[in-house]
Order: structure tokens, then C-alpha cells, then sequence
């Protein structure tokens, strides 16, 4: 925010002018009261109604640029932070445990913006101005100066009742609509699978009864502001007509003018308003603080990504070193001491049981999981010593669920690419052996697939993901699970194109349960329970390991661990 104090300034500058001009009105009536109807100078009329004419247009137009400029400090945040926010947003189910809205940083990066350029900042800048009214109101008289005061006090109070009582129902409402809202993503995606077994309505209570929570939150906030807001306009208007009392009273003893009757009352409707506005402007306030706060935390736990020096490409092989990993938000090690080297132009196959690390250990070289222990080197280099973007054009990955993005069909294989080499998409189309099947879609490459890409079977997406993963030649592709969803034909073609990888000098490391999928690899790692139990050649490997079974424990350790849980 410190880049906008300039801009901050000037809506202070502005806004001392606006107040200043909004004396106007009291001069005026004051005026005409005790200058104009006491002479019946019509010329002195004109005149003064002029000028005010003139003064009310420049407070108009001082009023619209504080506005304009408000607005346009809402809008740079935004596109200062939005890039940021929305990168904050990708990376964080990598570092964190996901769970609730994940788009909530966007939606909080919105209410900071919305509230800028809303009329709640302008009550903030002109509420420092109110002891100057209290001033003058002093100025008429002791006593409508102290009607004035009480009533000022009257309206803070409820200002700060607001903030107590509206803080925590606000905190509420924001999180069960995040939840509410992570709910509503959930089924959409797996809508198919809810229609199918017959989940709708006990989804659909589970939802209603978050929406109602979040309901009930949101309106005990909106009815303690609404009623505040209620109670401060009512007070506002009761003390306008206590100063025309006490006004009245003290001009009928002959120590005011008629005029400052209307004056002060003119001028304590202005006084009161920024406070009236403040408790109005409340909640959206409270809003926009707390999603400033979130903004903070976030940024401050995911800072801004330093871009390292350009490393060469890629070319002599990857190397595994001890690593252990543990999933984002846990602390349970899911992958532990596992070392092994692969070559360019060799192939690895990761096999093991279910729930064994296979996924999770791919994760990690890939570089989406960090490890905790340990180092993975492309030719010696950490992966941390490449960012994201220098890394990611040297890696192919297809993970277990494909997902396809709104986009052509050519943007998906290029990566969305700003500027896609045309041949380079065919190419990798070809190597997936999915070229055919693109030409046969409606537009070709350029067929948009839509979110999810719904229109393409289970198969077809499974090789348009692989086409991605081979876009550019990257020098390591790695393949969770590439065949699930393959047929004869695609399951030649999935082992072409790992063929062809290794052939220009690439490394293939591949996740399968299907021996299908292993016939293009020369090099085995067996997985269990986090651990490598054994890596070398695929014939050895599957010759001690694989085809006698792994080792079976002695009888006598399996009772003593029985013995144990009992």
C-alpha cells in the first residue's frame, strides 16, 4: 500500500478542499437570514446565489475525482496483486493441505477492491474533519456546540458497538460460505458419480445445511448493522431538530441570530454524516479487512518466487539422492530414503502395491512435491536451483486424472503456449498416436474442448494428456498410470512413444500396475509402504523380486508383532 500513498495524499488534499467547500450551505443560509431578508437586497441574493452555485459545482467535481481516484487505487491493487493472488492460488495446495474455497483469495482480493471504490473510504477520510464543525458549532454557541459534541459521541459509540458486535457473526459468514462453495465445486465436478448411485439428496441436505448456517451468519451481521445503521440515521435527525430547539430557545433570549438556527442545523447534519456513513459502510468495512488480512497472511507465507539463473538444458540424467516426502499441510513421511540414478535414454517402471508411494514419489521429481530430505538432481542441478517455468519445459508429466482446460485443442498440447510451434504440436499429436483422432473432431486442433473437456472419452483425453507431455521434447516424462484408460491401439501407442523418448536421448519413468505398460523400460523400481525394496534391470528386478513374491517374514516375528497389538 505504501505505492499509493501519493495517491492516498491526494484524496487527503481533496477531501480537506470538499470539506471546507461543504460549508457552503451554513454560509449561505446564515447569510440570507441575517443579511439578505433583514436588507431585501435582491442584487446581494443573486450574487450570493451565484457563488454558490459555483462552489457547489467545484465540491460536485472534487467529490467525483476523490471518487474516480479511489477507484483507481482499487483497481491498480488489483492488477498489481491479481497475477500474484492468482499464482498464490496454484501453489498453495502444493505447500498446504487443501481445504475449503480454494478461490477465496481471489473472491478476498475483490471485496478490497469493491470496497474502494465504494463510498466507505470517502466517510473515513472525512471523519478527521468533524472537530472543525464542532468547532464552529462552538463558535455560534456554548450550548449548540455541546448538542453537537453529545450527539457526535452518540454516533462513535454506535460505531464502535458496530465493530464489537459485528466482527465475529462477519468471520463466520465468510467461512461457511467458503465451505459452502467448496462443497458446490465438489459435486459439480462429480456430478456423474452423484446421479449414478443415487447421492443428490443427501448431498443436496449436506449443502443446504452449510448454505443455511452461512445464511443465519450473514443476516445476524446484516441485522446488527442494519439496526445500527437504523438507530444512528434516527439519531442524526432527532439532534438536527434539538439544535432548531436549542437554537430557537437561545435566539428567542437573544444570544444567537435567526440565521445560525438554520445554520447550525445545516452544519450538523454535515458533521454527522461521515459517522452515519461509517456505520452503514460497516460490514462491507469489516469485510474488506478481514480479506486484506487473508491477502497478508497469504502473500506473506507464499512470497513472490526469485527467478534463478538460466540453467543448460538438460542432458546426461536425473539422480535421486536419500529423499523423504511428506504431503503438503501433513508430517507423516510417505516416501522415505529412497536413492536411485537413471541415464538419458534409459526408461524406469515404478511398481509396487497401492497406497505404497508410487504417485507420491513421482510427485517429488517432477518437482510439484518438495522433499524434505535428500536432493533430486537433472545433471547435477537441485531441482530448486530451476524455477517453475525453466523447469517445466524439460518435464512431460501425465498424472493419474487428466485434466484438459478450456482451450482448443492445440492450446492443451502446446501448453498453452503464447506463441505454439505448429509442427511441434503435430508432432507430439503424432507421438501420441491421438494425430487421427484430432483431425476427426469437428474443427480439428482448433475443436474447443470446453472445461473438462466432457466431449472426449476417458481414453482420448488420457492421449491428449500425453501429447502435452511429450509437447517440446522435454528430456524427462514421467507417466502415472498412462494406460488406465488405454485400449490395444492406444497401449501400442503409449509404448511407442516412450520408445521414441528414449531413443532421442530422454528419460521415461513410468507408474503402472499393468505390465503393459513396463515393455519400453529397461530399469525397475520396486515400491512398499514408502521404502524401495529393490531397483536394477527390469529382468532382474522381476526375476528376485517380482515373479518369487518379496520376502515373507519369519513365523516367529509375526506372532511377536501379534502378541504386541493384542
Amino acid at each position: 500500500m505504501r505505492s499509493f500513498k501519493g495517491a492516498f495524499a491526494g484524496v487527503g488534499v481533496i477531501s480537506a478542499f470538499v470539506n471546507i467547500m461543504t460549508l457552503t450551505g451554513t454560509v449561505y443560509m446564515l447569510e440570507v437570514y441575517d443579511r439578505v431578508l433583514p436588507s431585501k437586497s435582491v442584487p446581494t441574493l443573486i450574487a450570493l446565489s451565484l457563488l454558490i452555485v459555483v462552489l457547489f459545482l467545484m465540491q460536485g467535481a472534487l467529490e467525483f475525482i476523490r471518487g474516480r481516484i479511489l477507484s483507481n487505487i482499487g483497481a491498480s491493487l488489483d492488477e498489481t496483486f491479481g497475477s500474484r493472488v492468482y499464482a498464490a492460488i496454484l501453489r498453495l495446495p502444493l505447500v498446504t493441505k487443501p481445504g475449503g474455497d480454494g478461490l477465496q483469495p481471489l473472491r478476498d482480493l475483490d471485496q478490497v477492491r469493491a470496497f474502494l471504490g465504494s463510498a466507505g473510504p470517502t466517510a473515513l477520510f472525512d471523519l478527521p474533519w468533524m472537530p472543525l464543525y464542532l468547532i464552529i458549532a462552538f463558535a455560534f454557541h456554548f450550548w449548540i456546540g455541546m448538542t453537537a459534541l453529545i450527539g457526535s459521541a452518540l454516533l462513535i459509540a454506535i460505531t464502535l458497538t458496530a465493530e464489537r458486535l459485528t466482527k465475529g457473526p462477519a468471520r463466520e459468514s465468510t467461512t461457511l460460505l467458503a465451505t459452502r462453495n467448496a462443497l458446490t465445486e465438489s459435486t459439480r465436478r462429480n456430478a456423474e458419480v452423484i446421479r449414478a448411485m443415487g447421492m443428490s439428496r443427501r448431498l443436496g441436505a449436506r449443502w443446504i445445511d452449510t448454505h443455511l448456517n452461512h445464511l443465519d451468519a450473514n443476516l445476524r451481521a446484516s441485522d446488527i448493522a442494519g439496526g445500527l445503521g437504523s438507530l444512528s440515521r434516527t439519531l442524526r435527525m432527532l439532534l438536527q431538530s434539538l439544535v432548531l430547539g436549542v437554537g430557537a430557545y437561545l435566539a428567542i433570549k437573544q444570544e444567537v441570530s435567526p440565521g445560525a438556527i438554520i445554520a447550525c442545523s445545516v452544519l450538523l447534519s454535515r458533521s454527522l454524516q461521515p459517522v452515519e456513513l461509517s456505520v452503514a459502510h460497516w460490514k462491507p468495512f469489516l469485510s474488506a479487512r478481514q480479506s486484506w488480512a487473508r491477502l497478508n497472511m497469504l502473500l506473506t507465507q507464499l512470497p513472490e518466487e526469485s527467478e534463478p539463473m538460466l540453467l543448460p538444458e538438460p542432458r546426461v540424467g536425473l539422480r535421486v539422492e536419500n529423499i523423504s516426502v511428506v504431503p503438503p499441510g501433513d508430517r507423516r513421511l510417505i516416501v522415505q530414503d529412497v536413492s536411485f540414478a537413471v541415464g538419458a535414454g534409459q526408461g524406469l517402471g515404478v511398481i509396487g502395491p497401492s497406497a505404497s508411494g508410487k504417485s507420491s514419489l513421482i510427485r517429488a521429481i517432477t518437482g510439484v512435491w518438495p522433499v524434505v530430505r535428500g536432493s533430486i538432481r537433472l545433471d547435477g542441478a537441485a531441482l530448486d536451483q530451476w524455477s517453475a517455468e525453466q523447469l517445466g519445459r524439460h518435464v512431460g508429466y501425465l498424472p493419474q486424472d487428466i485434466e484438459l482446460f478450456d482451450g482448443t485443442v492445440a492450446e492443451n498440447i502446446s501448453r498453452f503456449d503464447s506463441e505454439p510451434n505448429p509442427e511441434a504440436v503435430i508432432e507430439a499429436a503424432t507421438q501420441a498416436g491421438v494425430h487421427d483422432m484430432i483431425l476427426r473432431l469437428a474443427n480439428g486442433y482448433e475443436t474447443k474442448l470446453g472445461d473438462g473437456a466432457v466431449a472426449l472419452s476417458a481414453g482420448q483425453r488420457q492421449r491428449v494428456g500425453l501429447a502435452r507431455a511429450l509437447y517440446g521434447k522435454p528430456f524427462l516424462v514421467v507417466l502415472d498410470e498412462p494406460n488406465s484408460n488405454l485400449d490395444a491401439a492406444g497401449e501400442e501407442a503409449l509404448a511407442n512413444a516412450m520408445t521414441g523418448v528414449r531413443a532421442r536421448g530422454g528419460i521415461v519413468i513410468v507408474v503402472a500396475h499393468r505390465p503393459s505398460a513396463l515393455g519400453a523400460v529397461d530399469q525397475v523400481l520396486v515400491m512398499n509402504e514408502g521404502r524401495m525394496q529393490a531397483f536394477g534391470p527390469k529382468e532382474e528386478v522381476f526375476e528376485k523380486y517380482v515373479r518369487r513374491g518379496p520376502p515373507v517374514p519369519a513365523p516367529a516375528k509375526l506372532k511377536a508383532v501379534g502378541e504386541g497389538q493384542g
